[in-house]
């Protein structure tokens, strides 16, 4: 499996590496935090680490650590605009459970 980006998404992380002027490509990984207990980040990175995983999805690399990818493997990553709020939103098929205000989760 991998994470992938839908059209949106892949659209928005181009605009920033684009804006920004450098950069691999878009980690996306998770933290320990919350009453749920995992939350997800997201990072530019300008180097790849030493056990990274590479995704190359509609012209831009996710890249994920081995830690994270158990947890995200097979998440969609897509970005989202309703009225003044925007962002992005997870399609994550592992997760189990997240708090009521949504800024972490279980798996």
């Amino acid at each position: 499996m991998a994470v992938t980006l839908t059209d949106a998404a892949a659209n928005r992380v181009q605009a920033f590496l684009s804006n920004r002027g450098k950069g691999v490509g878009l980690r996306v990984g998770i933290k320990t935090t919350g009453c749920s207990g995992l939350a997800y980040v997201l990072e530019f990175v300008d180097e790849l680490d030493e056990g990274d995983e590479v995704f190359d999805d509609k012209d831009v690399k996710i890249i994920v650590d081995a830690k994270s990818l158990v947890y995200i493997d097979g998440t969609e990553l897509d970005y989202t605009k309703e009225g003044l709020n925007e962002g992005f939103k997870f399609n994550n098929p592992n997760q189990k459970d997240e708090c009521g205000c949504g800024e972490s989760f279980t798996v």
